[in-house]
């Protein structure tokens, strides 16, 4: 199964076409080159390294509370 999960664009190096992005606390280094216009503050969703989507923090926060509440709900 592939889940792209959306993340918030925390830091930019538009030039290299390369982000970091957070979630939860983590951060990962991701691929923007396939968006255009992305800026910091934005939130994407992330598969493979790459970001693939920009979405609007309510649909990121929504997307993150179902993938909480399908694998870490008791």
């Amino acid at each position: 199964m592939c889940l792209g999960v959306p993340m918030k664009i925390v830091d930019l190096n538009a030039e290299l076409g390369t982000a970091q992005a957070e979630i939860s606390g983590f951060r990962q280094q991701i691929r923007v080159d396939l968006l255009e216009d992305v800026k910091v503050g934005d939130y994407v969703i992330v598969h493979a390294g790459f970001a693939i989507q920009r979405i609007s923090e309510k649909d990121a926060e929504k997307t993150l509370k179902l993938i909480e509440d399908i694998f870490f709900d008791d």
